[in-house]
């Protein structure tokens, strides 16, 4: 009996320890707001939205030490809509992250839907990432820095922190057989962030962009033929061939503001004749976007940004460059360390030809274009993390 006993106490005492080195957390953000909208297709608009200055989402997010410095870790991230109670990422149940993998000194290799080193070393420095939500990224998001899309099938490597240096990359597996190209993506990225002084650079190339990027966040079998990209801003050029983007940002902090700028060349290569006037096809069409923005904390409660950004498309066909000038600002309050309310204003202007071939209108990010070359929007909103 006494020899049971102690058995007993001994696996209890291994539970615990097991337990302890294992950990499973819930954490998630409900984002929420009013919005105005000067024109939406031709018309004003005034609604509810959710999920503008951060996604609203739960996550689940583990980790369990297996000795020696290893341990397993996980994500499953869901995006929803507040409003509606649906879920986002074209109806996914996990549609902004679900990855499985291993952490060592070295770094971490994860495997599942990830975000791309673009995205990981640069969005972070771009204004809308920081206090502007989705509709102060760069137009259409067409370089990916506000994280619009997400990568499928993905293999990722992220390094450890060297005294601020941090870099890595990711290659995500097309799955079409005899074509190992078909559908591939690949990405590289390095980030220092030590002091005042933070900098990013990084690279994302895209097969087949319609169907394996654009179009990865629907819900059941992607249709080639069907565009699926909704912003005019490069709609049109979706069917390319090839998808690249070199961006690269920085930032610098004295006492309370921060000044920041990025920059983004993003090609179409090799472009189809579907979603475009059949002239563009074969061509190649190039965007150039630099954005230069600031914060200030004025109290610990109480942060101010602004920002202007830059986007110039290629001239096809001796057509006007398509050219889009849009300012933000925003001013965000902590009521608490997990609850804030803020004010974002975004105003956008286009001129020339965008890649419908049609005058280029204007498109603040994730609306409805406007019916011309003008854009105004305004939104009140809170955010509660937990």
């Amino acid at each position: 009996m006494k020899k049971s006993l102690l058995a007993l106490a001994a696996l209890g005492a291994f539970a615990g320890v097991a337990h302890a080195q294992s950990s499973v957390t819930l954490y998630g953000i409900i984002d929420e707001g009013f919005n105005i909208n000067t024109n939406s297709g031709g018309s004003h608009l005034y609604n509810l939205s959710s999920g503008v200055l951060q996604g609203s989402r739960f996550g689940l997010r583990g980790t369990e030490d297996l000795g020696g410095g290893l341990k397993a870790v996980f994500v499953l991230e869901n995006g929803f809509d507040v409003n509606s109670g649906k879920l986002g990422q074209g109806g996914l149940m996990f549609g902004r992250q679900a990855y499985v993998g291993l952490s060592s000194q070295f770094g971490t290799v994860t495997l599942g839907r990830q975000y791309d080193s673009v995205v990981d070393y640069v969005g972070p420095l771009e204004a809308g990432d920081q206090w502007g939500g989705y509709i102060a990224a760069h137009p259409g998001d067409l370089d990916n820095f506000n994280n619009a899309y997400r990568v499928n099938n993905a293999i990722k490597f992220t390094s450890a922190n060297y005294a601020g240096l941090t870099f890595g990359g990711l290659y995500s597996l097309g799955g079409v057989a005899g074509d190992y190209s078909r559908n591939q993506i690949f990405s590289a990225g390095v980030g220092y962030n030590n002091g005042p002084l933070v900098l990013g650079a990084g690279y994302l190339n895209v097969r087949n962009p319609n169907v394996s990027f654009f179009g990865n966040s629907t819900s059941g079998t992607v249709n080639a033929a069907v565009a699926n990209v909704s912003s005019p801003v490069y709609s049109g050029y979706g069917s390319a061939h090839t998808y690249q983007v070199i961006g690269a940002g920085g930032a610098y902090t004295f006492g309370a503001a921060t000044i920041g700028a990025t920059y983004s060349n993003v090609k179409f290569y090799d472009i189809g004749s579907s979603f475009a006037s059949a002239a563009f096809a074969g061509q190649t069409a190039t965007f150039n976007n630099g954005e230069i923005n600031f914060k200030y904390q004025l109290t610990p409660a109480l942060l101010v940004g602004a920002a202007y950004d830059y986007t110039r498309g290629s001239s096809l066909n001796g057509n006007d460059s398509a050219k889009y000038h849009q300012g933000s600002a925003g001013v965000d309050y902590f009521l608490s360390k997990r609850t804030d309310v803020y004010i974002i204003g975004v105003y956008q202007h286009a001129s020339g030809t965008d890649s419908t071939g049609k005058p280029a209108v204007a498109a603040i990010n994730g609306l409805t274009a406007s019916s011309n070359d003008n854009q105004f929007t305004a939104r009140v909103g809170i955010r509660h993390k937990f």
